[in-house]
């Protein structure tokens, strides 16, 4: 089969980019139902302890509600695990259920839903809703909560445990001359998306729903809810074509979800359900880390012992866990190697996974600590990093499916500058600034998971791919329609791509950065079995000219099946539809990763990250100037959007390193700042240049070479900026954000 491949790898601009800028997308708050009614949830005022009574009566009297449900007046509910543990990202322990009981586990908590005629009226009725508490003092700092610290007993599916020791790290750094131990902080973080969280449920009749709902994958929420309510599956249908923004936290089913189905089946009406901003802080967070990395080396620089210890946050009634100490057994070379991983618990809500979860907080440990060591060995930081460069992966002794870390160490380093940069911290000054270089490495895993595709031709000429899947703004739509306009030579405009509808084929949740691979790959399976099936009805016709053709010898382009030895011999998919007998031909592709592949090898997508930062001398403002991130991640199947994902990632660091911090009052258990007026973010003023460098990287993990770019791009950004603040100044933070007192 010949192609000229006018699409994947070039930077198409997206597909469903009209109908967003045209405000003619519609999110899960956006569609409506006939005689339609609206919830609000009325949240806890404390953090821990238990209602001694709810008084509804002004809530009641308030204009336009239908039904206030507490836990004293809601249907029944499982009152088991099992059914709320059908969640494909669920974590051990005993998931939440709202309304369950009188019991107040962290701040925010729903503890009665309101159900009016319109979005106004629920909202004001709730504000009438008041109660009164029996409190008990909360732990909402994880540093408090250390000494109590464990292991989890069960680990969470699809995280690894930490590996076992190798060597001897504790008696190697003993015996070593050139060593350091630290202790490093990440404040926790929410992920604040554009988009409120938010489900509208429409009832259908007849016990048959139609639910919106903000996830990054339909397949989740629907397993979840006709488990815990024991809805026949056949009579319930989940729709979530577009995503406002996500990041990890509409992985799990939310609380809105819960909720509004409940109102639902017991009304038998229409309901929705918008989260508030506020309310936003009552789920998804990156949580609280304390770590303590000790490394020593010899006087070459060559790393002797490698040790990585991290407390991590969890609520009291959920084991939530992140991969946060296993990159340190993987991006260096290392003969000993200790990692230990513990949770402990605090009177918040579980939190969830975040962008890159695990890494981003992990490596940036690792990579202050490497750059500290740099400056003990007084050793250039890069040097540091290629002089321990990682062959293969050392915690479970696999070469790399493909590593192109050193060309994007020379390549980004090349694009810096970092050659100019004056080794000695505070050597470097602009005016009233000081001027720092820093450096730092980001890794995370090529994962991939099973994924179905259809993909169907019609009769005039038109290409439709279809997958479960999300497109939670990372351009999938765009990329599944590149896939399949190119395996039929079509122009993009002629392709549409459907996801994000359980009544498509099925796909997993988006995350972990698979989607691409996975979903890329099975739309590409679909197209080749769709390409076997046109081609023998071509072959079926009277006279063909393909009649003696197979699929490696002829050509789909321009609407047509030809000869690749001999174009003018050819059958238009129209003629071959017509011998098919059908207005619509479709087929099937089933992905699934290489077990036996996996087995051999280790797959991860690897960055060097490059930042420049500016700091106000007198008054210590930091301004990150630049940044260049130098990217290796097989196969780029869109330029453009391929460039925003690492954009948006390295944004995000920015936020991680200076700005981002939801702070916690620990007397009252509250998040103080619970808004984006005082939570901050990074704004257009705060980012400056960022430049990306795709690094040529061939992979065999999949047939398309495809690794996932959602995650690489957040993945040592922090540690980047974190290290040139310390180059700037000559004052190590150990504690992100990195603000202006804790630089005077």
């Amino acid at each position: 089969m010949s192609n000229v491949h006018p699409y994947v790898g070039r930077a198409t601009p997206r597909v469903d980019g009209p109908l967003k800028v045209s405000g003619l997308a519609t999110y899960a708050a956006e569609f409506f139902a006939e005689d339609m009614l609206y919830a609000a949830a009325v949240p806890a005022t404390i953090a821990k302890g238990r209602i001694k009574r709810i008084d509804l009566s002004a809530a009641k009297g308030a204009p336009g509600v239908v039904e206030i449900l507490t836990h004293e007046n809601r249907p029944e509910i499982p009152e088991d695990d099992a059914p709320y543990l059908n969640d494909m990202v669920a974590v051990p322990g005993s998931p939440f259920r709202p309304l369950r009981n009188d019991k107040v586990l962290y701040s925010g908590q729903a503890i009665a839903l309101v159900i009016a005629d319109s979005h106004e009226n629920a909202r004001h009725a709730a504000s009438l809703v008041t109660a009164e508490f029996e409190v008990e003092t909360p732990t909402v700092d994880v540093a408090d909560a250390r000494s109590t610290a464990y292991e989890p007993p069960v680990p969470r599916d699809g995280i690894p445990p930490p590996p076992p020791p190798r060597g001897d790290a504790e008696a190697t750094f003993k015996g070593s001359e050139i060593r350091l131990k630290h202790d490093y902080r990440v404040a926790p973080e929410h992920h604040n998306p554009m988009e409120l969280q938010a489900t509208t449920v429409v009832w259908e009749g007849g016990g048959a729903l139609t639910i919106h709902n903000k996830t990054q994958g339909v397949i989740n929420p629907k397993n979840y809810i006709c488990s815990v309510f024991s809805l026949d599956p056949e009579k319930v249908r989940v729709v979530s074509p577009f995503v406002g923004g996500a990041f990890g936290m509409a992985l799990r089913p939310h609380y809105d979800l819960f909720l509004a189905v409940l109102a639902a089946i017991k009304l038998e009406r229409s309901v929705r359900l918008v989260l508030t901003r506020g309310q936003m802080w009552t789920m998804g967070w990156r949580p609280d880390t304390l770590q303590t990395v000790a490394l020593s080396a010899d006087a070459d620089g060559k790393l002797t012992s490698v040790s990585h210890h991290a407390i991590q946050a969890t609520s009291q009634f959920e084991d939530y866990q992140e991969p946060i100490v296993n990159w340190s057994g993987l991006i260096y070379d290392c003969p000993n190697v200790s990692l230990k991983y513990e949770l402990a618990k605090l009177d918040v809500s579980t939190p969830s996974d975040m962008r890159a979860p695990g890494a981003t907080t992990g490596v940036y440990a690792l990579e202050a600590a490497m750059d500290e060591l740099a400056y003990e060995l007084k050793m250039d930081p890069l040097e540091l990093r290629l002089k321990n460069y990682a062959e293969k992966d050392g915690n479970d002794d696999k070469p790399f499916s493909s590593k192109e870390l050193r060309a994007a160490y020379e390549q980004g380093a090349k694009r810096f500058g970092w050659s100019e940069r004056s080794p000695e911290p505070r050597s470097m000054k602009e005016g009233k600034e000081l001027v720092g270089y820093g450096v730092a490495t980001g890794c995370w895993e090529a994962m991939m998971q099973p994924h179905s595709a259809r993909a169907a031709l019609s009769a005039d000429g038109r290409l439709e791919v279809a997958c479960g899947t999300a497109d939670i703004g990372t351009g999938t739509y765009t990329i599944l329609a590149q896939i399949g306009a190119d395996a039929f030579g079509l122009p993009i405009e002629e392709v549409t791509a459907k996801v994000g509808d359980t009544s498509l084929p099925m796909a997993p949740v988006e995350g972990g950065s698979w989607a691409a691979a996975s979903a890329g790959n099975a739309v590409q399976l679909a197209c080749a079995a769709l390409k076997e099936e046109l081609l023998k009805a071509a072959r079926g016709l009277d006279d063909s000219p393909l009649a003696n053709a197979d699929v490696a010898h002829v050509t789909f382009a321009d609407g047509k099946i030809a000869l690749t030895s001999d174009p003018e011999k050819s059958v238009s998919y129209a003629d071959a539809l017509k011998a098919a007998g059908s207005e619509r031909l479709e087929a099937k592709g089933d992905f699934a990763p290489d077990g036996e592949f996996a087995e051999k090898y280790a797959s991860y997508t690897h960055s060097a990250v490059f930042a420049e930062v500016r700091v106000d001398e007198e008054l210590g403002v930091v301004r990150v100037e630049r940044i260049v991130s130098a990217v290796a991640a097989g196969k780029i199947l869109n330029l453009a959007t391929a460039r925003s994902q690492i954009l948006g990632g390295v944004v995000m660091g920015v936020g991680m390193a200076l700005h981002e911090e939801s702070v916690w009052d620990k007397s009252l258990g509250r998040i103080m700042n619970a808004n984006l007026g005082e939570y901050h973010v990074p704004a257009h003023a705060d980012i400056h240049d960022i430049d990306v460098i795709f690094v040529d990287e061939e992979d065999k993990a999949n047939p398309m070479g495809v690794k996932g770019l959602g995650e690489i791009g957040i993945v040592g950004a922090a540690a980047a900026v974190a290290n040139a603040v310390f180059h700037a100044t000559g004052k190590r933070i150990r504690e992100l954000p990195i603000t202006i007192d804790k630089l005077l």
